[in-house]
């Protein structure tokens, strides 16, 4: 692998601070890159996402990040791995806790090996309880999730099913006097039932990276980047980007513009960060704030 699997014991002045403090921490703790030496803050959430999930993970991981906290997930698909690629295009660090050990024969999701040199480039980190050899089971990964939110001040749940990984991480946060973060959704969808069911349990509901920084009690420098459009076709699409994540084919439908133009705009527009491509041609406004 990139680097020599290194190990930290309880005893050491090393391990995280706040990890020490919950139920049943890990003894010793087996990591790659640099371990966290500021504040953690964990997100979290299905592996089967909604475009509105895609969209609020990404905007929210790189606020959270900009204003100084190292954000903490599980290395999962889905929420967790767009919450790892979102830091790491900040130039941010990040913390990926595994249900596996360390090793890449047993790393899971393979479609992620290429993201763990981007967590280490950026000093961020790799984390596991687990000794090498030890592949992931059943019980492994929800076992994973105390380490996750025992990092952390808190955890922010984006999407999550009732049943999920995301919700026994929340709970475990709950139990260790964590703060309990929740994105609402829809009424209708399965993936907000997990996230509505928090809200109502206690956790602190979420609209913007502002309502976490504030109950955590962490000022931030308002770096609202005002850039003016350069053309009338720029501020089109960006218009129709507003009220949420639009696929291009929906983009052309909604401008009127042909396919190669708004191909070409999204390009520009994306070199810019005023927009990100969120995969399979979907397309978001990269900060929500401002109006167009």
């Amino acid at each position: 692998m990139m680097e020599e699997i290194k190990t930290v014991s309880i005893e050491s002045e090393n391990y995280p601070r706040l990890l020490k403090k919950i139920k049943n921490p890990p003894s010793l703790l087996y990591y790659l890159g640099n371990l966290p030496k500021k504040d953690c803050f964990a997100i979290v959430g299905t592996r089967k996402c909604s475009e509105y999930g895609k969209e609020v993970s990404w905007q929210i991981a790189r606020e959270l990040a900009e204003a100084g906290l190292i954000i903490v997930s599980g290395f999962a698909p889905g929420i967790d791995t767009l919450v790892h690629q979102a830091v790491i295009e900040s130039k941010k660090p990040t913390v990926a806790v595994l249900g596996t050990d360390l090793d890449k024969k047993s790393i899971y999701p393979k479609s992620n090996l290429k993201l763990i040199d981007k967590i280490l480039e950026n000093e961020g980190c790799l984390i596991s309880e687990y000794p090498p050899g030890t592949p992931g089971a059943k019980y492994t990964f929800p076992q994973r999730n105390r380490i996750i939110s025992g990092l952390s001040l808190g955890v922010l749940v984006i999407e999550a099913r009732m049943k999920s990984g995301a919700i026994i991480t929340a709970e475990y946060a709950f139990s260790q006097k964590r703060k309990v973060f929740a994105i609402p959704g829809s009424i209708f969808s399965q993936t907000s039932k997990g996230c509505h069911y928090l809200i109502k349990k206690g956790a602190k509901l979420v609209e913007e990276a502002k309502d976490i920084l504030e109950v955590l009690g962490i000022e931030t420098e308002k770096k609202e980047k005002e850039m003016e459009t350069e053309s009338p076709q720029e501020y089109l699409i960006l218009k129709v980007l507003k009220e949420g994540a639009l696929d291009i084919e929906k983009i052309i439908e909604k401008t009127k513009l042909s396919a190669p133009k708004v191909a070409a705009i999204l390009a520009i527009l994306e070199i810019k960060g005023k927009v990100k491509n969120l995969g399979g041609n979907i397309y978001a406004i990269s900060n929500r704030r401002k109006s167009y």
